[in-house]
């Protein structure tokens, strides 16, 4: 029986180093998660696509500069009843084509096409910001799973302990050394010890079931990341700098203040003179022999100066200039939230890095303690319940250590996240770089063509 408790207190006691030894499976690591998140995300890949939508805005503003032509064909049939000659046909058609050429519209299209690329511009920021997201998402799933790996591993040994320790009651109770308290009170904290390892699986599958979302893919050999080092501050100050300066949100709002601006431009332009040149060349045709077939030829210049339209044109303006206030406070909204996203994820990776250290501090005199309230138990100097209260505090100090490292790696992506610092480039993730430049300067210019650069 003695030989039984001591290998249960050296089970309780390495229990910690046992959950870092390496996995026999191939691991992911937390890189790969995170590479994977950002290939295969629909959500991302969803997000991608909205961007190469707001690409074809520019082309779209570009068509007021170009010609607009149009081909037209009429034909008429004119039935004539004569008294003498009886019913007679009359045929007649008309084809023609015209040009109509748009010279100066107020400065309007340039302004349109201006923001259009500010949207475009504005979106790429908003599209880095999903991509950080995800990531970080993926960082997070990740350690999830590393945390609840470690907590069922816990209180499994922490449920195989507690066998040991009923065993125990049952052998001191047959001879006489313990009391039927001491068999009750184990076995209660057996049971508990079970529902918590229940517990503990079934979070532990719903953290897999979110990694499979956002990674899309099972998670397979997963170990405790460490928090992240590549593209880390130096300091507080340097971190907030870096996120007031980097961060695509921040950005973002920016881009959309440019775009609000060149659209009060727009606005204004409907005030202005425009200028229109239309060149048009009809052929009418008429029953054989009539002579009746011509050829003309026409281009008409009109300049129209807008007076009064009713008043639409002020208020369209007022709109737009009310806009443009709304996206500057929205710059400010969003440097302030940064600034706090930035400072409240330096502190709380302060705190799971201090909470690491405590944590390891408490198991190593947790375990001591534990294993000198079992040695006086068996001198009568304490109770079974002496015992099983130690091994709670040893119990807690370990998912104490798990919940902090967990802490300690999400904290420290999502102070990269905050500045912006979260991304394939920095680091070094072992994924193709989605370019969204590419399909920007494949579709800016283009004049016609129904299929997308993709080919659909």
């Amino acid at each position: 029986m003695v030989s039984i408790v001591r290998k249960a207190a050296l089970w309780a006691a390495v229990s910690t180093s046992v959950l870092l030894a390496p996995h026999a499976v191939l691991a992911e690591t937390i890189f790969g998660a995170m590479a994977k998140a950002y290939a295969n995300n629909p959500d991302l890949n969803a997000a991608r696509a909205g961007l190469r939508a707001t690409d074809e805005g520019v082309p779209i503003a570009k068509s007021a500069f170009r010609p607009q032509i149009a081909a037209s064909a009429t034909g008429t049939l004119t039935r004539t009843d004569i008294e003498k000659t009886g019913t007679r046909d009359f045929h007649s058609g008309q084809i023609g084509i015209s040009v109509t050429q748009m010279i100066f519209d107020g400065f309007q299209t340039l302004n349109n096409v201006r923001a259009a690329e500010s949207t475009v511009f504005s979106s790429r920021e908003t599209l880095k910001a999903n991509e950080i997201q995800i990531l970080l998402a993926a960082a997070q799933a990740y350690a999830n799973i590393a945390r609840d790996q470690q907590i069922v591993s816990i209180r499994r040994q922490n449920l195989a302990f507690l066998r040991e320790q009923l065993n125990a009651s049952q052998a001191r109770l047959e001879v006489g050394e313990g009391t039927r308290t001491d068999v009750s009170q184990a076995e209660a904290e057996l049971a508990n010890a079970q529902s918590l390892l229940v517990s503990a699986i079934a979070q532990l599958k719903q953290s897999e079931a979110v990694y499979v979302q956002i990674v899309g893919a099972t998670p397979t050999g997963i170990r405790q990341p460490a928090p992240a080092n590549k593209a880390m501050p130096r300091s507080l100050d340097q971190a907030v700098a870096t996120g007031l300066r980097e961060n695509p949100q921040i950005l973002a709002a920016q881009y959309a203040v440019d775009t609000a601006g060149f659209r009060v431009k727009s606005a204004e332009g409907t005030m202005l003179p425009g200028v229109v040149l239309q060149g048009a060349v009809t052929r009418n045709t008429g029953n054989v022999g009539t002579g009746l077939d011509d050829t003309t030829a026409s281009i008409t210049a009109r300049v129209e100066v807008p007076i009064y339209q009713g008043g639409i044109e002020y208020g369209q303006v007022r709109q737009a200039k009310e806009t443009l206030g709304q996206q500057r406070i929205l710059v400010d909204s969003a440097r302030a939230s940064v600034q706090q996203t930035v400072v409240t994820a330096h502190a709380q990776l302060e705190a799971a890095l201090a909470r690491i250290t405590a944590s390891r501090s408490q198991i190593s005199a947790a375990e001591l303690a534990l294993a000198g309230v079992i040695e006086e138990r068996k001198v009568g100097q304490r109770t079974t319940l002496d015992v099983l209260d130690a091994q709670q505090t040893v119990l807690d100090a370990q998912e104490s250590l798990a919940s902090a490292r967990r802490d300690a790696v999400v904290a420290s992506y999502s102070l990269l996240a905050a500045m912006g610092r979260l991304t394939v480039r920095t680091q070094g993730l072992q994924v193709a770089e989605y370019r969204s430049e590419e399909h920007y300067e494949a579709v800016k210019d283009k004049w016609f063509g129904l299929r997308t650069v993709d080919g659909r």
